[in-house]
């Protein structure tokens, strides 16, 4: 269990990013579900991984399905380094869309 998402963890923390783990025990099936939420300053997005265990007991990754904020439609990718380069990719794309807004310099509204 501890061996899940690690690169995705230690991208986290590159970043600033706060997280949060839990454990979904399953109940009928044999799939178990381990949901990681994450967030500048909320944890509002979240990468929910399904993974088995294989008969000689190794985690098996099924599915990781990542839903950021405003998503309607969750993301699936097969390894977590198709994750870490669709997060990089997006993090990328939030830094120049960042970067672009028109800033308002709280001094000059304090002067008018």
């Amino acid at each position: 269990m501890a061996t899940i998402l690690n690169r995705t963890k230690q991208f986290m923390r590159d970043n600033d990013l706060m997280y949060k783990k839990e454990y979904i025990r399953p109940m009928m099936t044999p799939q178990h579900v381990y949901v990681f939420r994450f967030g500048k300053h909320r944890l509002n997005n979240r990468v929910i991984v399904r993974y088995s265990h294989t008969w000689t007991g190794r985690l098996k990754i099924n599915e990781i399905d990542v839903r950021l904020h405003h998503q309607h439609h969750p993301r699936i990718f097969l390894t977590e380094s198709d994750l870490i380069d669709y997060l990089v990719h997006h993090l990328e794309k939030e830094k120049k869309r960042e970067q672009e807004r028109p800033r308002i310099n709280k001094a000059s509204e304090d002067k008018e």
